[in-house]
């Protein structure tokens, strides 16, 4: 038996093991966002620092300003030309409410069997980023019990602040650069195309975003002895966001689409061959127009178009009953997922100018941005990711979709500090209710997620035993 197939039999009779160990991370309520939750999410820290630790890594849980990051390695084999890799992921959760959403206890996960007879792990962090990180770790755990060490040397870096903004990222990335340098990173915070369908995320789309306050009358006034001759800055602000696209559903932003570029003809035919339904999409949630730009299709308008969305807007009086009031100012939040080679600070000072220029005599603007990140396009046959490709194709019997995603701003920090590219690969559905009330995480996602990575590092260690795109591909 080699290496790997022993490795492979080890998660199958230890899944029960796996899973307990899920739950008992699990049932540690990490919530990054509330302070009162701090404890805890020192103590999910320490868990995980306590079982590498006992894996035979050296870890050890590191203090930010923020919440603690764990940060562990574990040599690889003999051979120096073996990959160094780092594996990210983050053990902090999204807080529950609303609570009343949820069929039992967020924190005290279990195994559902669903009507047609699959299983799935519910609870928070279910599959953001508990379930997904731990496939990672049961994965090193299967290759050190069978063989006595790993196909590659590993360093491990789990963030407490991601779904709270990851403060203490960047700071802690360049405070410990040179311990934290590998080959390359993996990331498994991504999804599947669907239950049989491995996904590798090889462009995520960047972000440009922050809030605008247009002011007009000195104070709120009374619309009955000001309505009419009074400017309304709700009134105002609507217009100028509404100029924010034309008529075909394109942004009107001065040279927002400098930088984009078309899919190439190869990943246009992989996707249609995917036989995506719009219309099925969008029914999911309600829905059954599309509203982007009406000369390209839905599936592209998600994974290689830009966007300009409103994500909030107030003003005046939003409580219960009815006040008869023209507001002093008015408010919106406002993002911009970019893509190809689209300057987040460019795109915003667009935005500025856009409301500036629409914006009537008595009135003035304020604009607090919130930061921004380049999109990333990372090569579909780096060495790397063409034995992650091949490993899944093996696991999972189908070729893995290259696909892109969202906004994940540590690749971005992991390349512009570390100087390393990512390969992004996860075994999250699409219906895993991620921040949602009823978390879930398919058992066959967590099952074969760890078996993934058994022939991931397997595929992985290889690459350097021989020419690196020849092993790569092997």
């Amino acid at each position: 038996m080699t290496d790997s197939a022993a490795a492979l039999a080890y998660v199958e009779t230890h899944l029960d093991q796996s899973l307990d160990r899920l739950f008992a991370l699990m049932r540690v309520p990490s919530i990054s966002t509330d302070p009162a939750y701090a404890a805890e999410c020192r103590a999910a820290a320490q868990q995980l620092a306590d079982e590498l630790a006992a894996l035979g890594f050296d870890a050890r849980v590191a203090p930010t300003l923020g919440h603690p990051m764990v940060v562990a390695h574990h040599d690889g084999p003999e051979d120096e030309d073996a990959p160094h890799v780092l594996f990210y992921g983050h053990y902090d959760v999204q807080p529950v409410d609303p609570l009343e959403l949820w069929k039992r206890d967020p924190f005290d996960p279990v195994l559902e069997t669903r009507a047609d007879g699959t299983k799935a792990i519910v609870g928070r962090g279910a599959s953001d980023d508990k379930g997904q990180l731990r496939t990672f770790i049961e994965a090193c755990r299967a290759w050190k019990e069978t063989a006595g060490k790993l196909p590659v040397r590993v360093t491990i870096l789990f963030e407490g602040e991601e779904e709270s903004g990851s403060e203490s990222l960047e700071p802690f990335l360049h405070a410990n650069a040179e311990e934290l340098k590998a080959d390359f990173a993996l990331i498994c915070d991504t999804s599947m195309w669907d239950t049989a369908t491995p996904g590798l995320t090889i462009g995520l789309r960047g972000m440009a975003g922050g809030q605008v306050t247009v002011r007009g009358p000195a104070r709120d006034l009374h619309s009955g002895l000001y309505g009419g001759p009074a400017r309304n800055p709700i009134q105002v602000l609507a217009n100028i966001l509404a100029d924010l696209k034309d008529a075909d559903g394109r942004v009107t932003l001065a040279g927002f689409y400098d930088g984009v570029r078309p899919i190439s003809p190869d990943v246009r035919e992989s996707w249609d061959a995917l036989g995506f339904d719009a219309e099925a999409f969008l029914s999911d949630v309600g829905l059954s127009l599309p509203a982007g730009e009406k000369s390209v299709g839905v599936l592209e308008q998600s994974w290689a178009r830009p966007t300009a969305e409103i994500n909030g807007i107030w003003g005046g009086y939003i409580g219960e009953g009815f006040k008869t009031v023209i507001p002093a100012e008015a408010h919106a939040k406002v993002s911009f997922r970019l893509v190809g080679e689209q300057d987040p600070d460019q795109i915003w000072s667009a935005f500025e100018e856009h409301v500036r220029t629409r914006l009537p005599g008595d009135c003035s603007a304020e604009f607090n941005v919130r930061g921004g990140s380049r999109a990333i396009s990372l090569s579909s046959d780096s060495p790397p990711l063409a034995a992650t490709r091949a490993a899944l194709d093996a696991e999972w019997g189908k070729s893995a979709l290259l696909a892109s995603g969202g906004s994940i701003p540590v690749v971005n920090s992991i390349r512009s500090i570390l100087g390393m590219d990512s390969v992004m690969v996860g075994f999250a559905l699409n219906d895993d209710n991620i921040h949602s009330p009823n978390e879930k995480y398919d058992l066959n996602s967590f099952h074969k997620g760890i078996r993934s990575w058994v022939r991931i590092l397997d595929r992985l260690g290889a690459m350097a035993l021989a020419d690196a795109p020849e092993a790569a591909t092997a």
